[in-house]
């Protein structure tokens, strides 16, 4: 990479990305831009458990392994696990990709449907097209948002939707990093930055009105070579006018650090 500043904006796996930057020759400038709140009700868990034992799902769609713990935890917690096993043997259980599928094998939930890499939402409807779902109930474990793309092929498809929310994101408690970088990327000490989700970018977005900065945030963006990890995600940059320099193909961290190796090795 040259020795070129890349700006880091992942919370979760930033140290690791770091690293990997470092080990190909450039200078990580750590800015994360989600924190991870927990968004459990354990109340709501219960009563949807309740209402789960009286109105049948059709199916049950888990997209994290992270909200999929969580929501065992909180089953454990209420003594309702046993009865959350029993609903889901009934259920056709949909899992978006390893981390969801991990967590529920290691409580034994047989699964029904398991998306393709790259585990995207297009993977997870295509495997939704073999369920007739009009008039029928579908469960959804959450991710930090809702999932406007999975959402709306379910109400198409003439589903009743129910969400279990178990953590969301939000800007973290220190943003000072982030302000930092918006500053670096207006005094043009920026290389490159690497967005790895959709939410990375409304944040960014976020501080940068609170900072009277985002007239000239993308802008500043533009300037560099921006790094999208996959089309969800480079969506939501060209919302705010932003031309990723790249994509990953597939949308994963390895192929994003290999192409963006690529592209700053030649400058």
């Amino acid at each position: 990479m040259n020795g070129q500043t890349v700006a880091i904006l992942e919370s979760r796996l930033g140290e690791q990305l770091a690293q990997l930057v470092v080990a190909r020759g450039g200078k990580p400038l750590r800015a994360p831009a989600l924190a991870e709140i927990a968004d459990v009700d354990p109340r709501y868990i219960a009563e949807l458990i309740r209402e789960w034992q009286t109105r049948p799902v059709k199916a049950a769609i888990f997209q994290t392994g992270v909200g999929t713990h969580a929501l065992f935890k909180t089953t454990d917690a209420l003594g309702l696990t046993d009865t959350l096993l029993a609903l889901l043997a009934s259920t056709t259980v949909v899992v978006r990709g390893p981390k969801p599928t991990a967590a529920l094998r290691s409580r034994a939930v047989r699964i029904d449907l398991s998306a393709n890499d790259p585990f995207t939402t297009a993977e997870v409807l295509d495997e939704l097209n073999s369920l007739a779902l009009r008039n029928e109930r579908v469960v959804v474990q959450r991710y930090g948002a809702t999932n406007p793309e999975l959402e709306h092929a379910l109400r198409t498809k003439g589903a009743t939707i129910v969400e279990i929310p178990t953590y969301r994101w939000s800007l973290p408690e220190d943003t000072r990093p982030l302000a930092e970088l918006i500053a670096a990327l207006a005094r043009r000490e920026v290389d490159s930055v690497v967005f790895t989700s959709a939410s990375q970018v409304q944040n960014l977005f976020e501080l940068a009105h609170t900072l009277d900065a985002s007239k000239d945030l993308a802008a500043n963006l533009n300037a560099t070579l921006v790094a999208s990890i996959g089309p969800v995600c480079t969506t939501a940059l060209e919302h705010f006018g932003i031309r990723p320099g790249l994509e990953a193909r597939p949308p994963k961290l390895g192929p994003l650090l290999n192409a963006l190796d690529a592209a700053l090795s030649q400058n």
